[in-house]
């Protein structure tokens, strides 16, 4: 490594199957440029660029961005579902299930006669 080569990590993760690779970079490389460099890109194919968003160090960023020495470079996937509906509908079970408190979400409804 020169003194203006540096190394950080680009991981990306399914739920069967991670990776992170170690990737030395030039100063004023961008954060897109890193991602491919670092061949992930050829690893896992369904990785869009144009779709996923990525991060650095689980802030997101911009693909023009430049990381740092050290920064680790994340790509995510997309939201399988939308955490406030799936929230929602914990809540809705719990109150029918009549458990509904502070931790589940939902109301309790009132024993008045």
């Amino acid at each position: 490594m020169t003194e203006k080569q540096f190394s950080i990590e680009v991981v990306f993760a399914l739920p069967d199957k991670q990776s992170l690779l170690e990737v030395v970079i030039e100063e004023g490389t961008s954060v897109e440029q890193a991602i491919q460099k670092s061949g992930i890109l050829k690893r896992f194919p369904e990785i869009d660029l144009s779709k996923h968003k990525v991060g650095i160090w689980n802030r997101t960023c911009k693909l023009n961005d430049n990381p740092r020495d050290g920064d680790r470079i994340e790509i995510y996937r997309p939201l399988i579902a939308d955490p406030k509906e799936v929230r929602r509908r914990r809540a809705e079970k719990a109150v029918e299930e009549g458990r509904a408190d502070k931790v589940t979400g939902g109301r309790v409804k009132s024993k008045s006669s």
